[in-house]
């Protein structure tokens, strides 16, 4: 039995896909192929399943929950606003004035 889940693609409006909203979505997918090749490489070296399975399925669960929580903390672009406001600085050193007086020379 198919379930069909429904995709919003409205015009100026955010992707959304089960409550996550734009880039999240790209995070989770990334996050799932990163859980996969961990599982792959896991059992390629030997690793019991019976370890393999538990902590993947816990990673994968701690993941599910993180990105969903970033998703509704943040909304689409929130997250860029917030890294980008970490990264600016809470002010500017000058120890000399001839930044600003050498302002009208440089225009010119």
């Amino acid at each position: 039995m198919a379930t069909i889940y429904r995709i919003n693609k409205g015009i100026n409006k955010p992707i959304e896909f089960r409550g996550l909203k734009g880039q999240y979505i790209g995070y989770l997918a990334g996050g799932l192929v990163g859980l996969l090749l961990l599982f792959a490489g896991m059992y390629l070296i030997g690793t019991d399943l019976y370890i393999c399975l538990p902590v993947v399925a816990v990673l994968g669960t701690a993941l599910f929950i993180g990105v969903n929580r970033l998703s509704h903390r943040f909304g689409q672009h929130g997250l860029m606003k917030y890294f980008a406001r970490k990264g600016m600085p809470q002010y500017l050193k000058s120890r000399s004035r001839r930044i600003y007086t050498t302002l009208k020379q440089a225009k010119k």
